[in-house]
């Protein structure tokens, strides 16, 4: 049983996820949209909205934090200017959008937008 086990493993390891998400999360975060699965983007979300959340409150320890999971330097940076545009917004950052099936194996795909 699965209760309260809200992490979708994504058919991945611990150490393939986390490199999963934090490559997605540089891309998304470089680009301000990307194009996934559904599955995919609904775990991006959640964590592109707490490193938004730390940026927001502007603490060195919080800067590292974001730096300890990115460790992108350009992206962290962006993280923080971004972080601007939602000082007087309380969560709900980002807005996934269906788009339609992948011909290959039928996945569903989304585009995950910063608003």
């Amino acid at each position: 049983m699965r209760h309260k086990k809200d992490i979708k493993k994504l058919s991945r390891n611990k150490s393939h996820r986390k490199a999963l998400i934090r490559n997605m999360a540089i891309s998304f975060f470089q680009n301000q949209k990307i194009i996934t699965t559904s599955a995919k983007a609904k775990q991006l979300t959640r964590f592109v909205e707490k490193l938004i959340t730390l940026a927001k409150k502007g603490t060195l320890s919080d800067y590292r934090r974001i730096n300890q999971f990115i460790n992108h330097p350009e992206t962290v940076k962006k993280i923080i200017d971004l972080s601007k545009r939602f000082t007087d917004k309380n969560g709900g950052y980002t807005q996934i959008i269906k788009v339609g099936f992948r011909r290959g194996d039928g996945a569903e795909k989304v585009i995950l937008k910063l608003l």
